[in-house]
């Protein structure tokens, strides 16, 4: 069901109306005057920075270069970040973009643009409040603690003139994800309690409302006094998406019709550097209670005309209103000004009495521009595409708010009240998913992208339509939006000119059998430094989030990467390890992301190392299309992406060399790995290709192709057997070259076993060596790291010292952990398997951590040092979740009687080896035209 989660059981109709005044009793929670520790970024040791030194000097060459051209470079850790450890729940849906709030109550982290992070808070966007008894006694302070960045001197007109007199050690921050509450303990005014809950659209299972770019705030307000209160709440907002933008000039603001008692003011920015154009929209809903009145603009810098920021803020203190103020009238703001709006409601509270007062927050950013693409946002759908639509998307949230809560309610309690949890597990589970919003997410309306008709030079073409055709277009949009009516028909013409091109596209949508719903498209960044969409290797774990709450998004990125796969694109990109260049993208590899500058068309953004060769993204994307079949039961989509696997598997018959049925590494980090290498026949990767072989069996079976999946079920127990080789007594080995790392005992060692077991699948080691090898790891790589308080080290040597043979062995990866979590969570192990996971809690998320709290990132080391914040990675927490649950799978029990020497299993293995022959990868010596030649033989024969 769209609009509500039935699919999890709970009709959200029925729940009771949420209390907004009172938060859960399981939240993550921080005093507004916490001084939490700020992290330190990793450095290198003198080995590891002579090993890598030449591929960060060519990253540094690249970055500049790709900066000299307006591009985002990939790896942007060249850029100076702002670091602070105060980030909070952050604003809006999914995919629509995002704004961060902190604990202390700044909004920051605008990420409302592709590649594109503006990390200091906007100081001007804040609640305030002002408190009037009978007495004569008044309180009034801005709902923040002052910030370093508001300048001490109120000498001027600006925010600094403003009362910053909030009292942090009296005030408490609660998060759970989607959902924030500040508690004001009598602050101002000490017989006033004021609680702020925040709350966005982040709906599991719903695919309308998930999508808006909007929040809303309700305030509840007790008085314990004996006297009544007069009270003002003010929400401003300054017209900028963050940095200096608000000093461009020519923007304006206005106010909106009111409707259903609520009020509001748009705030147009016009955007600069080719950037989308946004429209902000703050909102307030007048009751019998609560009266509402509006400041359009006032002055926040600069010398343009009109109130000052000083001058609003004291028509508040005077008069608890903006009713006496004369400021209807607006102009575009002057280049050097900046301007912003605000919005006031008024109510008296009774003494012993409880009021609510509710305000909204939306935006309107509906298109994402990747150079000459245009794509548009789900949210569209519902709102169009105009950019008009802020103040439609702020009034239907503040009416519709109890309704999102509710649902979130149904969702989050049963999982709130498991008692076999710790205390800690809940709450972070939920605020892990803050990275499905803040994490550079884009979700499109499915359509494909448009471009400028100025693009299309040697095609003539007309939008003119048959008079019956045009009648229809204009018949069916309301007489004013003659606009639509065009787009709309230009969309179509440009659609029909690039049918043909995006047939090489990483397009899933055109999988999609006739009549199968469009949900849209979906991207996520790897992270804030690693700027690559949808990066495979991490998705493989974090996908379970996905799985589990938004299924059929996770289904339209497969479909993504399974058209991916069938693609070949022979333009060359530079491979900053060792300099040479190499073709982006081989027919038949998994590529390790669906792109940056221009997503499904340019994939494989990635560029250290070359991808083509590493060796576990295609049994990734293997297991992760049987999963996500198994947890959706959907046939059409096993049907449509069956070649796919198949290619990929036939893909990886070139790795391995010596005939065994396992593939093997090649001695450079070509695996998720990408700074630790592996050489021969490793744990991780061929680990991975035995659950591979046999999820490509029972995906075989399902959609009917018997044949395969006998065959794949030989080669899975084939390959099992080599695996097991790797079997020393007391864990797998590493890899079996004899080399520094081979005896190493790697937390990730059983990734193959844990996917395996999540999909249904039969276990790919016998279950004492499984259990013996997670108890080592747990002895080792968990308890002999700081108390087993900071997670899994990466890799640990037999003699318990860490392996510090490469940067990542010394890491700890608060995403891998969880999936070693989620592993012992299926073999029963559960209290050693929460008491691995606590280490990330205690590191990343307790108030004595590292300061990690909502940007989480991919490692830290027993150095206590990050290295890139904001990742994609930890959201792995789910698997723990998919393991408790033990959610039910659609697959079938299948039995082979087949052996290697069956005439069924010598035919499909001569035809496999044939399609296996065409994805070779040319020698480094081989002539370019013997891969067209292969190519073109490949695409005529075996594609679709």
């Amino acid at each position: 069901m769209e609009n509500g989660i039935k699919e999890e059981g709970q009709n959200a109709a029925s729940m009771p109306k949420v209390d907004p005044g009172q938060p859960p009793q399981l939240t993550w929670q921080r005093k507004l005057d916490s001084n939490v520790k700020v992290p330190t970024g990793f450095t290198l040791s003198f080995q590891e920075f002579r090993h890598l030194a030449h591929i960060g000097f060519r990253l540094y060459r690249y970055s500049k270069q790709e900066e000299a051209k307006g591009k985002v470079p990939v790896f942007n850790v060249f850029r100076k970040h702002h670091i602070t450890s105060d980030q909070g729940i952050p604003l809006g849906g999914i995919g629509a973009g995002s704004i961060g709030r902190s604990y202390r109550g700044e909004f920051q982290r605008f990420k409302l643009f592709h590649g594109i992070c503006d990390d200091a808070p906007v100081l001007a966007n804040q609640f305030s409040v002002f408190v009037s008894r009978p007495n004569g006694e008044k309180f009034s302070s801005v709902l923040c603690p002052r910030s370093p960045g508001v300048p001490k001197k109120n000498t001027d007109s600006g925010i600094e003139s403003w009362d910053w007199n909030l009292k942090g050690e009296n005030c408490t921050y609660h998060a759970l994800f989607p959902r924030a509450w500040t508690v004001y303990d009598g602050e101002p005014d000490p017989e006033l309690r004021i609680v702020c809950r925040q709350i966005s659209p982040f709906i599991p299972h719903n695919y309308k409302e998930s999508s808006f770019p909007a929040s809303v705030f309700t305030f509840t307000l007790s008085n314990s006094g004996q006297t009544s209160a007069d009270v003002t709440l003010l929400f401003t907002w300054a017209n900028s998406v963050a940095g200096d933008s608000g000093l461009s000039g020519h923007h304006f603001n206005s106010k909106t019709m009111t409707k259903d008692g609520v009020h509001g003011l748009t705030l147009h920015h016009r955007t600069a550097n080719g950037r989308p154009p946004v429209t902000f929209a703050i909102a307030a809903e007048e009751t019998a209670d609560v009266h509402v009145s509006e400041c359009p603009c006032f002055l926040l810098s600069g010398n343009s005309k009109g109130i000052t920021a000083k001058d609003m803020w004291n028509e508040i203190k005077k008069h608890g209103s903006f009713d006496h103020l004369d400021n209807d009238k607006t102009s575009a703001s002057e280049p050097g000004s900046s301007i912003g709006a605000a919005i006031a409601a008024s109510l008296t509270i009774p003494s012993g009495s409880t009021r609510t007062v509710t305000f909204s927050l939306a935006w309107d950013c509906p298109e994402v521009k990747f150079f000459e693409k245009v794509y548009h946002r789900r949210y569209t759908k519902f709102y169009g595409t105009l950019g008009d639509s802020a103040a439609r998307i702020a009034h239907d949230a503040i009416l519709e708010h109890a309704k999102w809560e509710c649902e979130i309610e149904a969702w989050q309690r049963p999982i709130l009240e498991d008692k076999r949890f710790p205390e800690w597990y809940p709450i972070t589970l939920f605020n892990e998913l803050y990275y499905l919003n803040a994490g550079g997410t884009i979700w499109t309306d499915g359509s494909p992208p448009m471009q400028s008709l100025a693009t299309i030079r040697e095609r003539k073409f007309s939008l003119d339509t048959p008079r019956s055709d045009n009648k229809n277009i204009f018949c069916a949009v309301d007489e004013n939006d003659t606009a639509n009516g065009i787009l709309e028909r230009m969309t179509s013409t440009l659609e029909q000119i690039h049918t043909p091109a995006s047939s090489d596209t990483a397009l899933g949508t055109r999988l999609l059998e006739n009549g199968e719903e469009n949900i849209g498209q979906f991207l996520y960044l790897e992270g804030a430094e690693y700027v690559m969409y949808n990066t495979y290797d991490v998705h493989f774990y974090s996908s379970f989030a996905l799985v589990m709450l938004f299924p059929k998004l996770e289904l339209s990125i497969q479909r993504d990467f399974a058209a991916a796969v069938m693609m070949h694109d022979p333009g060359t990109m530079k491979i900053m390890s060792d300099g040479k260049w190499v073709a982006r993208k081989f027919l038949g590899a998994v590529p390790h992301d669906i792109g940056l500058d221009d997503p499904w068309f340019e994939i494989n953004s990635y560029n250290l190392f070359n991808s083509s060769r590493w060796k576990d993204l295609n049994s990734k994307f293997v297991l992760q299309v049987y999963r996500d079949f198994v947890a959706t039961g959907d046939k059409n989509f096993a049907r449509a992406v069956w070649p796919s696997v198949y290619i990929a598997m036939a893909y990886m018959e070139q790795f391995d060399k010596d005939g065994d049925g396992m593939i093997e590494n090649e001695g450079f980090p070509d695996q998720t790995y990408d700074a630790w290498s592996a050489n021969g026949v490793s744990a991780y990767c061929g680990g991975l290709w035995v659950a591979a072989l046999q999820a490509a069996s029972a995906l075989a079976n399902d959609v009917g192709d018997h044949a395969s999946a006998s065959y794949f079920w030989v080669r899975y127990q084939k390959a099992k057997v080599v695996y097991d080789s790797l079997w020393n007594g007391s864990y797998f080995n590493y890899d079996n070259s004899d080399g520094s790392s081979s005896t190493s005992i790697q937390a990730d060692q059983l990734a193959g076993q844990w996917y395996a077991r999540a999909c249904g699948l039969l276990p790919i080691a016998d279950e004492a060596k499984v259990k013996k090898a997670l108890t080592k790891i747990y002895d080792f790589n968990v308890l002999k790291v700081k108390g087993g308080m900071c997670g899994a080290m990466n890799g640990m040597q037999p003699d318990g010292r860490i392996d510090m043979s490469g940067l990542q062995a010394r890491e700890i990866w608060p995403g891998v952990t969880y999936g070693l979590a989620a592993s012992m969570i299926q073999e029963e192990m559960v209290d050693m398997a929460f008491q691995t996971a606590a280490g990330v809690y205690e590191v990343a998320w307790s108030e004595d951590g590292l300061g990690y709290s909502f940007q989480s990132p991919e490692s830290w080391n027993n150095n206590d040092e990050y290295r890139s914040l904001c990742y994609m990675r930890p959201l792995t927490i789910w698997a723990m979740q998919w393991a408790l649950t033990k959610p039910k799978l659609s697959r079938q029990e299948i039995k082979h009687e087949i052996s290697d020497r069956d005439s069924s299993y010598l035919e499909q293995h001569a035809a496999f080896s044939k399609v296996a022959s065409l994805l070779k990868l040319p020698k480094e010596e081989a002539s370019k035209g013997f891969l067209k030649v292969v190519y073109d033989f490949t695409i005529g024969r075996v594609l679709w």
